[in-house]
């Protein structure tokens, strides 16, 4: 179950994690906590829903379907972060994944400091994983702090995050001046800094919308497949690189992921096939004979 703003893009939020989630072999169930004005560029303005809609969908859902996992994205207000939190508190075994976006690609502002403060004090203590980039890592880390730390580490960001409650963050580096993208896994293990892995992706030229999304929506499918953490989500990164690698530019903003590659890979191998046969009949009509290196 997600709960999410809506993108008319179908680049970011709710239609995002419909599409990675349907993706990966899993029943998407969807609760829209705000309606967003945005396209491919950025966003324009949001609406939050009321907390009670908020609540009335989502528990009659959940009267209704099991969930196996719950995947939060932009929440639309302090009412809402708190209603969701008395959701969420109610199913304390089913894994909490939470991408606590602070910002669109291109700088909107989507929640203030009293919604991180809800977020850090409700939210992440019931948290299985939070997904913050960087630079949400760093705000986050930070929120109650009058005079924020810009060049604190990422290691010291995870370790306060985890104090929050979180049972494992994963920091995404996409933001950090760095040729190789190094996303960082931390738990509450037995050592200083808390990190379980590091990542290490090749960075893909072009600005992404819903990049974050995708990340954390696969995770959260792996998990409902039965797979631990660590393997979820070494599987979502490798399935959110791929949508990366694939992405097209539909607009005249950012480039969007491809949730559904696969499928297209597939076309693409069907029509090379069908390719490769004519070039063999034309060559075998023409008396050529066609050399492997060119197959």
């Amino acid at each position: 179950m997600t709960f999410a703003a809506t993108d008319p893009s179908g680049g970011a939020g709710l239609q995002a994690d419909i599409l990675a989630l349907a993706s990966i072999g899993c029943h998407p169930l969807s609760v829209v906590t705000a309606i967003t004005v945005q396209d491919t560029v950025g966003v324009d303005s949001v609406m939050a829903f009321d907390a009670d809609w908020i609540d009335d969908q989502a528990r009659t859902i959940l009267e209704d379907v099991q969930v196996a996992a719950f995947k939060l994205g932009i929440l639309g207000s302090v009412e809402n972060i708190a209603v969701i939190a008395e959701i969420m508190a109610d199913y304390p075994d089913v894994p909490l994944l939470i991408d606590p976006i602070l910002s669109s690609g291109r700088g909107d502002e989507l929640a203030n400091e009293e919604m991180m403060e809800a977020m850090t004090e409700l939210l992440f203590p019931q948290a299985t994983l939070i997904t913050p980039n960087s630079l949400e890592a760093r705000r986050l880390a930070y929120v109650n702090v009058d005079d924020e730390i810009q060049n604190s580490s990422l290691n010291e960001c995870a370790q306060r995050l985890l104090k929050m409650g979180s049972e494992y963050v994963l920091i995404t580096g996409t933001h950090e001046r760095s040729l190789e993208v190094v996303n960082s896994l931390y738990g509450g293990v037995d050592n200083t800094t808390g990190l379980i892995k590091a990542y290490h992706w090749e960075r893909l030229s072009g600005n992404y919308h819903g990049s974050g999304c995708t990340l954390t929506s696969a995770i959260a499918a792996c998990l409902a497949h039965g797979l631990n953490m660590e393997e979820a989500i070494q599987e979502a990164q490798e399935y959110t690189w791929k949508t990366l690698k694939n992405a097209f530019r539909p607009g005249m903003g950012q480039f969007i992921p491809d949730r559904f590659f696969w499928a297209r890979e597939d076309e693409s191998d069907e029509k090379d096939g069908n390719n490769r046969d004519d070039v063999e009949r034309s060559g075998e009509i023409n008396g050529d004979k066609p050399q492997s290196s060119q197959h």
